[in-house]
């Protein structure tokens, strides 16, 4: 449902400003909040033909780190399914923070960033939008930067 009030207000914006401005509008509203996540506990369960397929499943719960990558201040919990093999997996996952839950969904590319959907949250979070930006810390895929931009 919340999905829906993101998507009017955005729509109201678009009304009231006009298209040219829109992303400059929704930036300058947007909260940012920039963790780390160290990906210690990926696991893909190989389901179809073997090897990597369509259909694996890469599960994870892992440490969030502040963005300096020094303190831990949460973790996530998540899942994927592997769509196109070697290139993308669809994902879904809630990251853990202090003041509440911030759940994302979409793709996962093996070898280039990413941009996730903000669907909801919960606590501090419990109206946010917007979208999660993905990017590898290192080429053995062991950390990524969560970026989000949340409209509330």
């Amino acid at each position: 449902m919340f999905a829906k009030l993101c998507s009017t207000a955005a729509g109201v914006v678009v009304a009231a400003i006009g298209l040219g401005a829109l992303s400059t509008a929704l930036a300058d509203e947007a909260k940012r909040i920039v963790v780390v996540e160290r990906a210690t506990t990926d696991t893909i369960t190989d389901l179809g033909a073997k090897g990597d397929s369509s259909g694996d499943i890469l599960t994870f719960a892992n440490d969030i780190y502040d963005e300096s990558n020094t303190n831990k201040i949460g973790s996530d919990n998540g899942w994927c399914v592997r769509t196109v093999v070697g290139e993308a997996w669809e994902c879904i996952w809630t990251t853990t923070l202090d003041k509440g839950q911030i759940t994302v969904e979409g793709p996962f590319y093996d070898k280039k960033d990413s941009v996730l959907a903000v669907t909801g949250g919960t606590g501090e979070f419990a109206e946010a939008c917007g979208e999660m930006a993905l990017h590898a810390r290192d080429s053995k895929g062991s950390a990524y930067d969560f970026s989000y931009g949340l409209r509330e």
